[in-house]
């Protein structure tokens, strides 16, 4: 069986005047569908331009990168946009709430983009914030702002879930809800999870861990066994 993602010797090159900067330097990864992956690495290592190539945020400068069988390096900018609008859903470090909607709005506002949305207010519920879906942003804790975020993108019903250091702007308590959530809505819905942190204490909760230094794969481990987030201390 063929993988859900693949990455096969991906270059990114970027240019600042005469400077040339190689952020990715031959990238060659696999990832199956319904996986939950740790993409780990010190801060520049090139974490998060692997998730924007991945998410069609930006372009790779050469080698290829197929999701569900397509060849994504090769789309248009339109076809980009229909592949972020229907299959990609988003959670970044910081929540980029629509300050002036409540939660439900802001998780409905996802829902009008997309093919075949999930049930907003069980989507809501789903990720514990029911009795605040009329509340706004400012009403809310980091930590339920995050999981509108998570709401709002998984709400989408995406193919895949990006998270760029999705409990970097949470504490210590809030951040292992926030990723118990993503663990759990990777083995109950299926989606095919991928998670970027500069935390290596993460790693054992990743059915396979990627780790990235100076732009190179570094090493791929795989956990057979994966660890709850509860018992992973950091």
């Amino acid at each position: 069986m063929s993988a859900y993602i693949e990455f096969r010797n991906v270059k990114k090159i970027y240019k600042m005047g005469e400077v040339e900067i190689e952020a990715l330097a031959g990238v060659d990864f696999s990832i199956d569908k319904g996986e939950f992956v740790v993409i780990a690495g010190a801060s520049g290592a090139g974490k998060s331009t692997i998730l924007n190539i991945l998410g069609g945020m930006d372009s790779l400068t050469s080698g290829n990168i197929f999701v569900d069988g397509k060849e994504i390096s090769g789309y248009t900018s339109r076809q980009l946009t229909t592949y972020r609008r229907y299959d990609i859903g988003f959670v970044f470090q910081f929540y980029n709430l629509v300050q002036n909607l409540t939660v439900r709005e802001n998780v409905e506002l996802a829902t009008q983009i997309c093919k075949e949305p999930l049930d907003i207010d069980q989507t809501i519920e789903a990720v514990g914030l029911r009795e605040r879906s009329r509340n706004f942003p400012a009403q809310l804790s980091g930590g339920e702002q995050q999981r509108v975020a998570i709401a709002r993108a998984l709400a989408k019903n995406p193919k895949l879930l990006l998270c760029d250091e999705p409990t970097g702007a949470l504490d210590y308590n809030t951040g292992k809800q926030v990723l118990k959530l993503l663990q759990d809505t990777c083995r109950k819905q299926k989606v095919t999870v991928i998670v970027i942190t500069h935390n290596l204490a993460l790693a054992p909760m990743g059915d396979k861990v990627i780790h990235v230094k100076n732009g190179r794969i570094e090493s791929i481990e795989i956990n057979e066994n994966p660890m709850p987030v509860e018992r992973i201390e950091y």
